[in-house]
């Protein structure tokens, strides 16, 4: 049986050690994380609890019980150090779907969720498959972004992030439906609220140069280089209460327009409460929801709150002072930590799990002067979460960061009581959208220095930058668009077919739509178009086009000199079709089983960059309608980068024969079962500029096929 002391995790140290012993202690680390999720959810009181909704943008917790293991194996699928799934239902169901993101898929509708017990045994085996591949993986020190160590720790550190997610949501099920737990005690301290002060910070310099390898596991956002000059402002000593917070909920403070920016008071109106959500009133008391109980309010504890409250709370309180009062920006949070030497204080912090499993008295944890500038809850910032100087996507998860990258997700420091392992390690940068609630709170400033509150959205990730002009940009050496010219295509082969010539309501799915211009081009003729692409970050563009109309991006001239480009659905003629469509971040190898009873499927430039293409090929006529077609594309690229030469449809010599196998005979073995070739193969050339004077000139085969029945 775990004991409190199991819950603590130690920091992993990836740039120095000896091999085998690093082995041991990345297995322990697994193991760990692996045991501290699986007890967080010994507080629900029985299965029944996996399959309510803590609130109607999550999914139920099955969801998220299954997500993590299925993390691990979808990442180390794609890194080739497992051989295949483990269990492609519960790993196609619980692959997308954590945050409020406009590609995740949260219809119930759509979900036949598998047993609590199925999940259980399902984790059992992915545990089993991962403790073997740390004890088999060959790897060095230091564990850097290219080891075959590195997608394993990405998995456990993904998990611990969802260790402290899920107790969120945990909080935000009715209380009958969870129960407390040894290993998870609720601080038994509180009493009335100390009165807050402002405390002189002085001005000083921020220097960020954070490079791989490092000593410590990071997410994509953490490095690179960033230098900032902080003017001196005030910081309140302790971080605001439910004391302090208390006097603008009973001045009606979320009753009033004046206090809330336009994001915010459309969610004031919009929220039932005016009041912090884990605020409960019974008999005119005020209590505190914790995650499995409620107490009375403890009123010299943090307040918890979203980031649109903390503001709102914070032009109240500048209003009441005649100061300037504001949320920090992560630049004076961290000039803050700097000058407070809180660093050094980690053991005292309310974080790890290594004191409660909730929060603690706002004056517990002095440095300096400053209280709790790390752990207790989350301080919200005034800063939009933006990419350093230097900033890459990892490739193995490129949804980690790239979506948040919209002036919609504000950054939130210092961690909280249940924060662990990359989250408290000095260098982590979270982003929540500003109305989801964590375990977080906030401390405000005095400070009448201007800040930085929107950043650049020009797309500036090369490869997303290159397939938007390659999809919306200019037309060269006189090829036309690939993408529109693909999507007519479709549109002309599925017109002149007798089967769906007087058809109305036609729809298609688009597998490998990337950022969407053949999408939204099929939607001048179909009724329903589905865009799936495994690239949150194309999908990301397509979905700005569709909310926004426009999009603007850099691309290279030569050397470090960019150009800027802009383009719009409206100039390209799309915009009033554009609704018919949907855009979700799907892996086409492994595709929900929902996304069926399409006309037509189109496949342009997908089959080539599929780990296991035939698995697509294999389960594509059950997406389609009887009499269904088929529009693949490629030229036939194979490479080992992107696929196992043992799943190449072709494109090599038979181990036996030692004949030719061609991809378009690799087709043909795998399609002629349910598909006949309704038109022979011919060839669509394409451009793809990458400066100005250097391109690409490609030919992608194209074949037509119509599903037999």
């Amino acid at each position: 049986m775990l004991q409190k002391e199991d819950l603590i995790a130690q920091p992993l140290i990836i740039n120095q050690g000896d091999v085998e012993a690093k082995r041991r202690e990345i297995k322990a680390y697994f193991n760990q994380t692996y045991d501290s999720y699986e007890t967080l959810f010994e507080t629900l009181k029985s299965d029944t609890a996996f399959y309510e909704r803590p609130c109607s943008l999550r999914h139920p917790l099955i969801f998220y019980f299954g997500h993590t293991a299925t993390f691990f194996t979808n990442k180390l699928v794609l890194a080739k150090l497992l051989p295949g799934r483990i269990n492609p239902a519960i790993e196609s169901m619980c692959a997308i779907g954590v945050d409020e993101m406009s590609w995740d898929d949260l219809d119930e509708t759509h979900y036949d969720w598998p047993s609590a017990d199925a999940v259980r045994n399902y984790r059992n085996e992915v545990r089993q498959a991962v403790n073997q591949l740390i004890d088999e993986v060959e790897f060095s020190i230091p564990i850097d972004w290219q080891s075959p160590m590195w997608p394993i720790l990405m998995g456990i550190e993904h998990e611990r992030i969802h260790l402290e997610t899920s107790s969120v949501l945990i909080r935000q099920l009715p209380i009958t439906s969870v129960q407390s737990h040894a290993l998870f005690p609720v601080c038994p301290n509180s009493g009335k609220a100390p009165a807050n002060a402002l405390i002189d910070v002085p001005a000083g310099e921020i220097s960020i140069k954070h490079e791989d390898p490092a000593p410590v596991y990071g997410w994509d956002n953490e490095y690179g280089q960033h230098h900032a000059t902080v003017n001196g402002f005030k910081a309140a000593s302790f971080l605001v209460s439910n004391q302090e917070y208390l006097e603008f909920v009973e001045a009606g403070g979320y009753d009033k327009a004046e206090y809330w920016n336009d994001e915010g008071d459309q969610w004031r109106k919009y929220t039932p409460v005016k009041h912090p959500t884990f605020w409960v009133k019974n008999d005119q008391a005020w209590y505190l929801r914790c995650m499995t109980e409620e107490i009375p309010m403890p009123w010299n504890w943090p307040v918890e709150v979203n980031q649109l409250e903390a503001h709102a709370f914070c032009q109240w309180k500048s209003q009441q002072t005649g100061k300037p009062i504001r949320l920090p920006s992560e630049d004076e949070y961290l000039r803050l930590r700097e000058h407070s030497q809180a660093l050094n204080f980690t053991h005292q912090a309310n974080w790890n799990l290594q004191q409660y499993a909730s929060s603690t008295p706002v004056d517990a944890n002095n440095t300096g002067g400053f209280f709790d500038v790390l752990g207790n809850v989350w301080q919200w910032t005034e800063t939009p979460i933006y990419p350093f100087e230097g900033f890459k996507v990892h490739p193995l998860y490129d949804d980690f960061t790239m979506p948040t990258f919209d002036n919609k997700h504000n950054i939130f420091t210092g961690g909280s009581w249940i924060s662990t392992g990359n989250e408290i390690n000095g260098h982590s940068r979270y982003a929540f959208r500003r109305h989801f609630f964590q375990h977080a709170g906030f401390r405000y400033i005095e400070s009448d220095s201007s800040i930085q509150t929107e950043f650049s959205t020009y797309e500036t990730d090369h490869s997303v930058s290159q397939y938007c002009e390659f999809h919306y940009g200019d037309e060269y050496f006189g090829v036309e668009n690939f993408a529109k010219a693909y999507a007519n295509i479709a549109i002309e082969t599925i017109k002149k077919d007798p089967d769906f010539t007087n058809k109305t309501g036609l729809s298609v799915l688009e597998v490998g739509c990337s950022v969407g211009r053949a999408s939204f081009e099929l939607a001048k003729h179909f009724n329903e178009v589905t865009g799936l692409d495994f690239s949150a970050r194309f999908i990301q563009v397509a979905n700005q086009l569709q909310e926004s109309d426009s999009v603007r991006y850099s691309i290279p001239v030569e050397g470090e000199i960019m150009d800027f480009k802009s383009q719009s659905l409206s100039n390209l003629n799309l915009a009033d079709t554009a609704k018919r469509c949907q855009f979700m971040q799907q892996d086409a190898t492994n595709m929900k089983s929902h996304f069926t009873g399409y006309d037509m499927v189109v496949a342009i430039n997908l089959i080539d960059r599929l780990y296991e293409p035939a698995k697509f090929l294999e389960m594509v006529h059950q997406r389609l309608n009887s009499k269904g077609l088929l529009l693949i594309g490629s030229p036939y690229t194979w490479l080992e980068e992107f696929t196992n030469k043992s799943h190449w449809l072709g494109g090599y010599k038979d181990s036996q024969s030692g004949e030719n196998i061609t991809t378009l005979e690799g087709l043909h073995a795998i399609l002629d079962k349910e598909f006949e070739l309704v038109k022979a193969p011919f060839d669509v050339p394409f451009v793809i500029r990458e400066t100005h004077r250097k391109y690409q000139h490609t030919v992608s085969e194209f074949i037509i096929w119509k599903k037999i029945t």
